[in-house]
């Protein structure tokens, strides 16, 4: 099939193959996790939900628009699992939902306030694209994950009529969880990627070393979750949550096989709970 051609079949299959190259469980995680932290921060429903279509589609950008950068890479490496080197979506299909994303990004973020959609669009979507238009390659390929998750509880709590910037605590265990969440998943990769050139924090340091960072940052952005919060002490539920992140970080630096990532997958998700809870 040629670039941009029309799909030879009709029906869904493109329609499917641009969710796919939207990496949607990523993409639907950040929206999910922004509109848990707008509905924790007591908005109205519809500035909630406004808020969580800005970050979702600002998410659908950086997706679609990296598969559209790596193109040549992914030839190059054989992926099979991409829509758009197997030719089941058109390029120009992606090109389309990439702008139409973009432009229903702006017009959302412009709707909850100026200072959560420089949030948004400039320190969160906009650090995104700057990963994949090549400081992915760098040593710096850590920063826009950081800048993103970290920049996330202020994209919310900026929304509303007193607006302010999250806490400092908050902001860290976001870029916490960031960063870790990257290493993680670019460990599956990392072959792929040193075959076509990319070659990010992860690659430099080495699978081991990634592995071990990842779980002292995911492990940090728990002890913030928890600790950091002014108030009354947390409640047992979460003691209980830190005891287990605390095993599968253990799980995670003795384990072999796909249970490290797997554990430390884990220690991700608890992060996100406790997070959400703090918010």
């Amino acid at each position: 099939m040629t670039a941009g051609a029309a799909p030879t079949r009709s029906g869904p299959q493109p329609v499917l193959a641009l969710l796919a190259a939207a990496h949607g469980g990523p993409a639907l995680a950040v929206g999910v996790i922004a509109g848990l932290l707008a509905l924790r921060s007591d908005l109205r429903p519809l500035d909630a939900a406004v808020l969580t279509g800005a970050v979702l589609t600002g998410q659908l950008t950086i997706d679609w628009g990296n598969d559209l950068r790596d193109l040549s890479r992914d030839r190059a490496v054989g992926r099979t699992d991409r829509p758009l080197v197997t030719g089941a979506l058109p390029i120009a299909w992606a090109v389309r939902a990439l702008v139409a994303a973009g432009l229903a990004c702006l017009v959302l973020s412009a709707l909850v306030g100026r200072r959560s959609a420089l949030g948004n669009v400039v320190l969160g979507a906009g650090a995104g694209h700057v990963c994949n238009l090549g400081l992915k390659a760098t040593w710096w390929s850590w920063v826009p994950y950081a800048s993103a998750f970290g920049t996330l509880p202020s994209v919310v709590t900026l929304v509303g009529p007193a607006p302010a910037w999250a806490p400092l605590w908050m902001t860290g265990a976001g870029a916490a969880l960031g960063v870790g969440a990257h290493l993680l998943n670019t460990l599956p990769d990392l072959a792929d990627d040193e075959r076509t050139g990319v070659r990010g924090l992860p690659h430099r340091i080495g699978e081991r070393p990634s592995r071990i960072l990842a779980v002292v940052l995911l492990s940090a952005a728990s002890l913030l979750a928890v600790l950091a919060p002014a108030g009354p002490p947390p409640p047992a539920w979460e003691w209980t949550a830190l005891v287990l992140v605390m095993v599968l970080a253990v799980l995670t630096l003795v384990a072999r096989g796909c249970v490290p990532f797997r554990t430390a997958l884990a220690i991700a998700l608890l992060d996100v709970v406790l997070l959400v809870a703090a918010g």
